[in-house]
């Protein structure tokens, strides 16, 4: 099975474990475990942990800051998870992370095309956010206009991210179809 395929699978395991955490009240950490788990073996595939390190760590401040502003002005709601009132719940700040896994493998594709990737972001982001509010892990004030909000800045939040990719990339890139890595 192919990397691209592997962090693709990888990415949608911790997400759902992440939604499913996070909507229950007494397993919202199972998440955060299964992301660490997850975050480790995309490192130790690496060729540059540092860069992926830094990718992680940008990535993972600016999803932080853009939903704890969208829960601030009320457009987002969590029920379970919230430790300071001003910051989204640890849960979705290990989205946020294992999202910038898949920036350097299976979301390559997109890098150099910030157009591709603004119209990935405004369509992808809210179908995400949908379905984590259908299965219980996030709640709207106003469905519609935060569906809207948060499109427009994943229309944004993408593009800016896969130029960070490109400047903090740990993946080495063979040629188009394929990454090179080394084995755990």
């Amino acid at each position: 099975m192919s990397l691209m395929i592997q962090n693709f699978i990888l990415f949608q395991v911790g997400w759902l474990s992440c939604v499913i955490g996070g909507a229950s009240s007494s397993y919202h950490w199972i998440g955060v475990a299964v992301v660490t788990a997850i975050i480790a073996v995309h490192l130790l595939r690496s060729y540059m942990i540092s860069n992926e390190i830094m990718l992680i760590l940008i990535t993972t401040l600016l999803g932080t800051s853009w939903d704890s502003a969208l829960m601030g002005a009320g457009l987002l709601a969590f029920n379970n998870g919230v430790v300071f009132d001003a910051i989204i719940p640890f849960w979705m700040v290990a989205m946020w992370a294992l999202f910038a896994t898949t920036l350097n493998v299976s979301m390559q594709w997109m890098k150099n095309r910030y157009l591709l990737a603004a119209v990935f972001g405004a369509i992808g982001g809210p179908v995400a956010y949908y379905a984590g509010h259908r299965l219980g892990a996030v709640e709207f004030s106003q469905t519609s206009t935060a569906l809207f909000v948060v499109g427009a800045g994943w229309a944004v939040i993408m593009p800016l991210l896969m130029h960070l990719s490109s400047r903090f990339n740990g993946y080495r890139e063979t040629d188009s179809s394929s990454l090179e890595v080394k084995t755990i």
